[in-house]
Protein backbone atom coordinates (compact mmCIF):
# COMPACT_ATOMS: atom_id res chain seq x y z
CA UNK A 1 0.00 0.00 0.00
CA UNK A 2 1.29 3.48 -0.89
CA UNK A 3 -0.18 6.32 1.12
CA UNK A 4 -0.33 10.04 0.29
CA UNK A 5 0.64 12.33 3.17
CA UNK A 6 -1.60 15.32 2.31
CA UNK A 7 -3.86 13.98 -0.48
CA UNK A 8 -4.00 17.32 -2.32
CA UNK A 9 -4.68 15.70 -5.67
CA UNK A 10 -7.66 13.79 -4.28
CA UNK A 11 -9.09 16.99 -2.83
CA UNK A 12 -8.73 18.78 -6.16
CA UNK A 13 -10.67 16.01 -7.87
CA UNK A 14 -13.52 16.45 -5.36
CA UNK A 15 -13.98 20.15 -6.10
CA UNK A 16 -12.39 20.23 -9.56
CA UNK A 17 -15.25 21.67 -11.58
CA UNK A 18 -15.96 24.53 -9.18
CA UNK A 19 -12.30 25.38 -8.66
CA UNK A 20 -11.36 25.28 -12.32
CA UNK A 21 -14.39 27.38 -13.26
CA UNK A 22 -13.40 29.93 -10.61
CA UNK A 23 -9.85 30.05 -11.98
CA UNK A 24 -11.13 30.43 -15.55
CA UNK A 25 -13.41 33.28 -14.51
CA UNK A 26 -10.46 35.21 -13.06
CA UNK A 27 -8.36 34.47 -16.16
CA UNK A 28 -11.09 35.78 -18.44
CA UNK A 29 -11.82 38.87 -16.35
CA UNK A 30 -8.08 39.63 -16.14
CA UNK A 31 -8.52 41.33 -12.76
CA UNK A 32 -5.59 39.50 -11.21
CA UNK A 33 -4.80 41.90 -8.36
CA UNK A 34 -7.38 42.89 -5.72
CA UNK A 35 -10.28 41.60 -7.81
CA UNK A 36 -13.80 41.14 -6.43
CA UNK A 37 -12.96 37.62 -5.28
CA UNK A 38 -10.58 39.07 -2.67
CA UNK A 39 -13.21 41.18 -0.90
CA UNK A 40 -15.66 38.27 -1.22
CA UNK A 41 -13.16 36.00 0.53
CA UNK A 42 -12.52 38.50 3.31
CA UNK A 43 -16.24 38.79 4.03
CA UNK A 44 -16.56 35.00 4.14
CA UNK A 45 -13.54 34.72 6.45
CA UNK A 46 -15.10 37.25 8.83
CA UNK A 47 -18.33 35.27 8.86
CA UNK A 48 -16.54 31.95 9.40
CA UNK A 49 -14.20 33.13 12.18
CA UNK A 50 -16.34 35.67 14.00
CA UNK A 51 -13.50 38.19 13.77
CA UNK A 52 -14.75 41.67 12.88
CA UNK A 53 -12.06 42.19 10.26
CA UNK A 54 -10.22 39.78 7.98
CA UNK A 55 -7.44 41.12 5.77
CA UNK A 56 -6.06 38.71 3.19
CA UNK A 57 -2.37 38.77 2.33
CA UNK A 58 0.35 37.03 0.36
CA UNK A 59 1.33 34.27 2.81
CA UNK A 60 1.52 33.33 6.48
CA UNK A 61 4.96 34.87 6.91
CA UNK A 62 3.81 38.23 5.57
CA UNK A 63 0.76 37.93 7.84
CA UNK A 64 3.12 37.93 10.84
CA UNK A 65 5.04 40.88 9.42
CA UNK A 66 1.84 42.86 8.83
CA UNK A 67 0.68 42.15 12.38
CA UNK A 68 3.93 43.33 13.95
CA UNK A 69 4.24 46.34 11.64
CA UNK A 70 0.69 47.35 12.54
CA UNK A 71 1.66 47.20 16.23
CA UNK A 72 4.80 49.28 15.57
CA UNK A 73 7.30 46.57 16.56
CA UNK A 74 10.66 48.23 15.96
CA UNK A 75 14.41 47.56 16.24
CA UNK A 76 15.38 47.05 19.88
CA UNK A 77 11.96 45.76 20.93
CA UNK A 78 11.59 42.26 22.33
CA UNK A 79 8.89 39.79 21.34
CA UNK A 80 8.28 36.62 23.35
CA UNK A 81 7.55 33.40 21.48
CA UNK A 82 8.26 29.67 21.39
CA UNK A 83 11.37 27.97 20.00
CA UNK A 84 9.26 24.98 18.92
CA UNK A 85 7.71 26.30 15.71
CA UNK A 86 8.41 26.93 12.03
CA UNK A 87 11.14 29.52 11.63
CA UNK A 88 8.82 32.23 10.26
CA UNK A 89 7.49 32.96 13.76
CA UNK A 90 10.86 34.18 15.01
CA UNK A 91 12.36 35.08 11.63
CA UNK A 92 9.82 37.86 11.14
CA UNK A 93 10.61 39.28 14.58
CA UNK A 94 14.30 39.39 13.68
CA UNK A 95 13.55 40.74 10.20
CA UNK A 96 12.01 43.83 11.79
CA UNK A 97 15.12 44.32 13.94
CA UNK A 98 13.39 43.19 17.12
CA UNK A 99 14.71 40.39 19.34
CA UNK A 100 12.98 37.02 19.62
CA UNK A 101 12.86 35.96 23.28
CA UNK A 102 12.12 32.27 23.62
CA UNK A 103 10.02 30.54 26.27
CA UNK A 104 9.88 26.74 26.55
CA UNK A 105 6.78 24.73 25.72
CA UNK A 106 4.23 22.74 27.68
CA UNK A 107 5.13 19.05 27.39
CA UNK A 108 1.55 17.95 26.66
CA UNK A 109 0.27 20.52 24.16
CA UNK A 110 3.70 21.57 22.74
CA UNK A 111 2.46 25.17 22.86
CA UNK A 112 4.24 27.95 24.75
CA UNK A 113 4.10 27.41 28.52
CA UNK A 114 2.32 30.48 29.95
CA UNK A 115 3.79 29.79 33.41
CA UNK A 116 7.24 30.60 32.05
CA UNK A 117 6.41 33.80 30.18
CA UNK A 118 6.43 36.40 32.94
CA UNK A 119 10.04 35.77 33.96
CA UNK A 120 11.13 36.73 30.41
CA UNK A 121 9.34 40.10 30.33
CA UNK A 122 11.58 43.19 30.40
CA UNK A 123 11.10 46.91 29.77
CA UNK A 124 11.79 46.17 26.08
CA UNK A 125 9.05 43.55 25.69
CA UNK A 126 6.28 44.69 23.35
CA UNK A 127 4.33 41.56 22.41
CA UNK A 128 3.79 37.84 22.89
CA UNK A 129 3.34 35.50 19.92
CA UNK A 130 1.87 32.14 20.95
CA UNK A 131 1.81 29.54 18.16
CA UNK A 132 -1.18 27.22 17.79
CA UNK A 133 1.06 24.26 17.04
CA UNK A 134 -0.35 21.41 14.95
CA UNK A 135 -3.73 23.17 14.98
CA UNK A 136 -4.44 23.61 18.71
CA UNK A 137 -4.61 27.09 20.32
CA UNK A 138 -2.34 27.89 23.25
CA UNK A 139 -3.68 28.82 26.70
CA UNK A 140 -4.94 32.22 25.61
CA UNK A 141 -6.68 33.06 28.92
CA UNK A 142 -3.40 32.94 30.85
CA UNK A 143 -1.42 34.61 28.07
CA UNK A 144 -3.94 37.44 27.73
CA UNK A 145 -3.95 37.96 31.50
CA UNK A 146 -0.16 38.33 31.51
CA UNK A 147 -0.27 40.63 28.47
CA UNK A 148 -2.89 42.87 30.08
CA UNK A 149 -0.91 43.06 33.32
CA UNK A 150 2.23 44.19 31.49
CA UNK A 151 0.54 46.24 28.73
CA UNK A 152 1.68 43.90 25.95
CA UNK A 153 0.03 42.95 22.68
CA UNK A 154 -0.81 39.36 21.70
CA UNK A 155 -0.43 38.06 18.15
CA UNK A 156 -1.57 34.49 17.54
CA UNK A 157 0.45 32.61 14.95
CA UNK A 158 -2.41 30.50 13.67
CA UNK A 159 -0.69 29.29 10.50
CA UNK A 160 -1.68 25.71 11.35
CA UNK A 161 -4.92 26.29 13.21
CA UNK A 162 -7.51 27.99 11.01
CA UNK A 163 -10.91 26.90 12.29
CA UNK A 164 -9.73 25.72 15.70
CA UNK A 165 -11.45 27.05 18.83
CA UNK A 166 -10.68 28.03 22.40
CA UNK A 167 -13.69 28.09 24.72
CA UNK A 168 -15.91 28.07 21.65
CA UNK A 169 -14.23 31.05 19.96
CA UNK A 170 -12.10 30.59 16.84
CA UNK A 171 -8.46 31.42 17.44
CA UNK A 172 -8.74 33.97 14.63
CA UNK A 173 -10.86 36.12 16.98
CA UNK A 174 -8.97 35.72 20.25
CA UNK A 175 -6.03 38.15 20.23
CA UNK A 176 -5.15 41.72 19.27
CA UNK A 177 -4.23 40.20 15.90
CA UNK A 178 -4.34 36.61 14.72
CA UNK A 179 -2.68 35.29 11.58
CA UNK A 180 -3.06 32.26 9.37
CA UNK A 181 -1.55 30.63 6.31
CA UNK A 182 -3.26 29.19 3.25
CA UNK A 183 -0.16 27.33 2.07
CA UNK A 184 -1.38 24.32 0.02
CA UNK A 185 -0.69 21.71 2.72
CA UNK A 186 -2.42 23.69 5.50
CA UNK A 187 -5.91 22.60 6.66
CA UNK A 188 -7.39 25.26 4.35
CA UNK A 189 -4.93 25.63 1.50
CA UNK A 190 -4.89 27.51 -1.79
CA UNK A 191 -2.90 26.61 -4.93
CA UNK A 192 0.17 28.64 -4.12
CA UNK A 193 0.92 31.07 -1.30
CA UNK A 194 -1.72 32.87 0.71
CA UNK A 195 -2.51 34.11 4.20
CA UNK A 196 -4.67 36.40 6.28
CA UNK A 197 -4.69 38.54 9.41
CA UNK A 198 -7.67 38.97 11.72
CA UNK A 199 -8.53 41.59 14.30
CA UNK A 200 -11.50 43.13 16.10
CA UNK A 201 -9.83 46.56 16.01
CA UNK A 202 -10.91 48.74 13.08
CA UNK A 203 -7.81 50.95 13.22
CA UNK A 204 -5.47 47.96 13.10
CA UNK A 205 -7.47 46.46 10.22
CA UNK A 206 -7.26 49.66 8.20
CA UNK A 207 -3.55 49.96 8.90
CA UNK A 208 -2.88 46.39 7.75
CA UNK A 209 -4.93 46.96 4.59
CA UNK A 210 -2.70 49.91 3.86
CA UNK A 211 0.55 48.15 4.83
CA UNK A 212 -0.10 45.26 2.41
CA UNK A 213 -0.35 47.88 -0.39
CA UNK A 214 3.01 49.55 0.31
CA UNK A 215 1.45 51.76 2.98
CA UNK A 216 -0.84 53.51 0.52
CA UNK A 217 -3.56 55.86 1.73
CA UNK A 218 -4.64 56.37 -1.89
CA UNK A 219 -2.94 55.48 -5.14
CA UNK A 220 0.70 56.66 -5.13
CA UNK A 221 0.24 58.38 -1.75
CA UNK A 222 1.95 56.49 1.07
CA UNK A 223 1.18 56.94 4.76
CA UNK A 224 3.40 54.08 6.01
CA UNK A 225 6.48 52.13 5.01
CA UNK A 226 4.68 49.03 3.85
CA UNK A 227 5.15 45.99 1.64
CA UNK A 228 3.77 44.19 -1.39
CA UNK A 229 1.68 41.77 0.61
CA UNK A 230 -1.55 41.27 -1.34
CA UNK A 231 -3.33 37.99 -1.94
CA UNK A 232 -3.79 37.57 -5.69
CA UNK A 233 -7.29 37.18 -7.08
CA UNK A 234 -6.70 33.65 -8.40
CA UNK A 235 -5.87 32.30 -4.93
CA UNK A 236 -8.85 34.12 -3.44
CA UNK A 237 -11.14 32.51 -6.04
CA UNK A 238 -9.82 29.05 -5.13
CA UNK A 239 -10.26 29.71 -1.41
CA UNK A 240 -13.81 30.92 -1.97
CA UNK A 241 -14.66 27.47 -3.28
CA UNK A 242 -12.73 25.50 -0.68
CA UNK A 243 -14.01 27.53 2.28
CA UNK A 244 -17.56 26.36 1.54
CA UNK A 245 -16.50 22.78 2.24
CA UNK A 246 -14.07 23.54 5.03
CA UNK A 247 -16.36 22.81 8.01
CA UNK A 248 -16.92 19.33 6.58
CA UNK A 249 -13.17 18.87 6.05
CA UNK A 250 -12.44 20.00 9.61
CA UNK A 251 -14.89 17.42 10.92
CA UNK A 252 -13.25 14.70 8.85
CA UNK A 253 -9.80 15.68 10.14
CA UNK A 254 -11.08 15.30 13.70
CA UNK A 255 -12.51 11.88 12.80
CA UNK A 256 -9.18 10.72 11.35
CA UNK A 257 -7.37 11.94 14.48
CA UNK A 258 -9.84 10.14 16.75
CA UNK A 259 -9.40 6.90 14.82
CA UNK A 260 -5.61 7.17 15.01
CA UNK A 261 -5.80 7.74 18.76
CA UNK A 262 -8.14 4.81 19.33
CA UNK A 263 -5.90 2.49 17.31
CA UNK A 264 -2.71 3.62 19.05
CA UNK A 265 -3.84 4.21 22.65
CA UNK A 266 -2.53 0.89 23.95
CA UNK A 267 0.93 1.18 22.40
CA UNK A 268 3.20 1.97 25.34
CA UNK A 269 6.12 3.13 23.18
CA UNK A 270 4.18 6.05 21.65
CA UNK A 271 3.17 9.42 23.13
CA UNK A 272 -0.10 10.48 21.51
CA UNK A 273 -1.30 14.04 20.80
CA UNK A 274 -3.04 15.79 23.67
CA UNK A 275 -5.92 18.23 23.09
CA UNK A 276 -6.94 20.40 26.03
CA UNK A 277 -10.64 20.22 26.96
CA UNK A 278 -11.00 23.99 26.37
CA UNK A 279 -9.89 23.68 22.75
CA UNK A 280 -10.64 22.05 19.45
CA UNK A 281 -7.83 21.39 17.00
CA UNK A 282 -7.74 21.94 13.24
CA UNK A 283 -5.47 18.86 13.14
CA UNK A 284 -2.93 20.30 10.73
CA UNK A 285 -0.78 17.37 11.83
CA UNK A 286 -1.23 14.17 13.78
CA UNK A 287 2.10 14.11 15.58
CA UNK A 288 3.26 11.34 17.88
CA UNK A 289 6.46 10.93 19.88
CA UNK A 290 8.74 7.91 19.61
CA UNK A 291 12.19 7.31 21.11
CA UNK A 292 13.77 5.68 18.05
CA UNK A 293 12.38 8.05 15.43
CA UNK A 294 14.89 7.39 12.63
CA UNK A 295 14.30 3.65 12.82
CA UNK A 296 10.53 4.05 12.91
CA UNK A 297 10.54 6.45 9.96
CA UNK A 298 12.67 4.09 7.89
CA UNK A 299 10.43 1.13 8.75
CA UNK A 300 7.32 3.08 7.72
CA UNK A 301 9.01 4.35 4.55
CA UNK A 302 9.73 0.78 3.46
CA UNK A 303 6.04 0.03 4.04
CA UNK A 304 5.01 2.91 1.75
CA UNK A 305 3.98 5.19 4.61
CA UNK A 306 5.28 8.78 4.45
CA UNK A 307 6.08 10.66 7.66
CA UNK A 308 7.40 14.12 8.48
CA UNK A 309 9.16 15.83 11.36
CA UNK A 310 7.71 19.12 12.58
CA UNK A 311 10.32 20.20 13.75
CA UNK A 312 13.72 18.50 14.02
CA UNK A 313 15.64 21.42 15.55
CA UNK A 314 14.22 24.08 17.89
CA UNK A 315 14.86 27.65 16.84
CA UNK A 316 17.26 28.57 19.65
CA UNK A 317 19.75 26.04 18.22
CA UNK A 318 19.47 27.21 14.60
CA UNK A 319 22.60 28.74 13.11
CA UNK A 320 20.81 31.95 12.13
CA UNK A 321 19.99 32.64 15.80
CA UNK A 322 23.46 32.05 17.25
CA UNK A 323 23.65 35.79 17.91
CA UNK A 324 20.90 35.46 20.54
CA UNK A 325 23.33 33.54 22.77
CA UNK A 326 21.20 30.49 23.53
CA UNK A 327 22.73 27.04 24.00
CA UNK A 328 21.67 23.41 24.14
CA UNK A 329 19.83 22.76 27.39
CA UNK A 330 18.21 26.20 27.62
CA UNK A 331 14.79 24.87 26.56
CA UNK A 332 14.87 21.19 27.47
CA UNK A 333 11.26 20.30 26.65
CA UNK A 334 11.49 21.79 23.15
CA UNK A 335 14.75 19.89 22.64
CA UNK A 336 13.34 16.54 23.78
CA UNK A 337 10.18 16.92 21.71
CA UNK A 338 12.23 17.89 18.63
CA UNK A 339 14.17 14.64 18.94
CA UNK A 340 11.05 12.46 19.26
CA UNK A 341 8.24 14.12 17.30
CA UNK A 342 6.95 12.51 14.10
CA UNK A 343 3.88 13.32 12.02
CA UNK A 344 1.73 10.62 10.42
CA UNK A 345 -0.27 11.13 7.21
CA UNK A 346 -3.06 13.59 8.05
CA UNK A 347 -5.79 14.91 5.80
CA UNK A 348 -9.59 14.56 5.69
CA UNK A 349 -9.40 11.60 3.33
CA UNK A 350 -7.25 9.05 5.19
CA UNK A 351 -9.31 5.87 4.96
CA UNK A 352 -10.05 3.39 7.73
CA UNK A 353 -8.02 0.82 5.79
CA UNK A 354 -5.05 3.20 5.65
CA UNK A 355 -5.32 4.02 9.36
CA UNK A 356 -5.32 0.32 10.21
CA UNK A 357 -2.32 -0.29 7.96
CA UNK A 358 -0.35 2.68 9.38
CA UNK A 359 -1.07 1.92 13.03
CA UNK A 360 -0.29 -1.79 12.69
CA UNK A 361 2.99 -0.89 10.99
CA UNK A 362 4.14 1.16 13.99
Amino acid sequence: MKIDFANLQYQHELYKDEIENAILKVARNCNFIMGNEVSELESSLEEFTGAKYAVSCSNGTDALLLAMMALDIKPGDEVITTPFTFIATAETIAFLGATPVFVDIDEKTYNIDPNKIEEKITSKTKAIIPVSIYGQPADIDKISEIAKKHNLKVIIDGAQSFGSTYNGITDSALADISTTSFFPAKPLGCYGDGGAVFTNDENLANKMKSLRLHGQSKRYHHKYIGMGGRLDTMQAAILNVKLKYYPKDLGKRAEVASKYTKALENKSNIVLPYVDKKTTSAWAQYSIRVKNRDEVQEKLKLAGIPTAVHYPMPLHLQECFIYLGYKKGDFPISEIVSEEIMSLPMNPYVTDEEIEYITKSL
